[in-house]
């Protein structure tokens, strides 16, 4: 059986809510968010990086969501098979949600890691508006060609948690970001939200009842 090294609202619920979408079997082995737990031997024994998420496999540890993501959609069917004619299409939208959305919205929830306290709003600023552009591709995607986007698939569960975590991040810090000018991703939300499969972790990690479309605010990280 698959391992899944899990924190609630974490990229690791990407993964939980792409599998659930499958039925598939998933062992959760869960890792307090504490800096002491995270900074300590054994998680770091297991992932040096001591990021989220991180699945044990047959084959071994594989780390990182789009890798991850990629090695489900190989070996359990998740995504389209190398022979499949969607399979260029399919890639083309996980690196892009991994190398570009994702990328962009990390200093939005971890601005202390990517600027000086000083740049404040305008860095925000930036950021947010190159991750606005990226998710009206995406927007565009799921109006164009929504077969690529199937509820809890694996691009969908990636793109349910940024738009949940945009509308959540910065801490402390005016929104930025709303889902209703995004038509399309917003309709995706609502649906997805209603599926027992996503209400279920949703309320396991304490997500809220509306998890994806309007998420309540978000915690202090630790």
């Amino acid at each position: 059986m698959l391992a899944l090294y899990t924190a609630p609202d974490t990229a690791s619920t990407i993964i939980r809510l792409a599998l659930a979408g499958r039925g598939i079997p998933l062992e959760l082995r869960p890792v307090p968010r504490s800096p002491l737990a995270l900074q300590g031997h054994d998680w770091r024994a297991v992932n040096p990086t001591g990021s989220f998420p991180l699945l044990q496999t047959p084959q071994g540890p594989v780390s990182e969501t789009g890798a991850i993501l990629l090695w489900l959609s190989d070996f359990h069917r998740l995504g389209p098979g190398p022979a499949d004619a969607a399979r260029p299409a399919f890639l083309k939208w996980l690196f892009f949600l991994s190398n570009m959305a994702n990328a962009e919205l990390r200093p939005l929830v971890w601005p202390q890691n990517y600027a000086p306290a000083e740049s404040g709003a305008g860095q925000v600023t930036l950021t947010a508006g190159r991750f606005l552009t990226a998710l009206a591709h995406v927007d565009e995607a799921l109006r164009t060609t929504p077969e690529m986007f199937p509820l809890l698939g694996p691009l969908s569960a990636y793109v349910l948690m940024l738009g949940r975590w945009a509308a959540q991040y910065p801490l402390n810090h005016p929104r930025w970001f709303h889902l209703t000018a995004f038509p399309d991703l917003l309709a995706h939300a609502l649906a997805a939200e209603a599926l027992p499969e996503a209400r279920a972790i949703a309320a396991e990690e304490g997500l809220g009842e509306t998890p994806f479309s309007a998420p309540p605010p978000a915690p202090p990280l630790s």
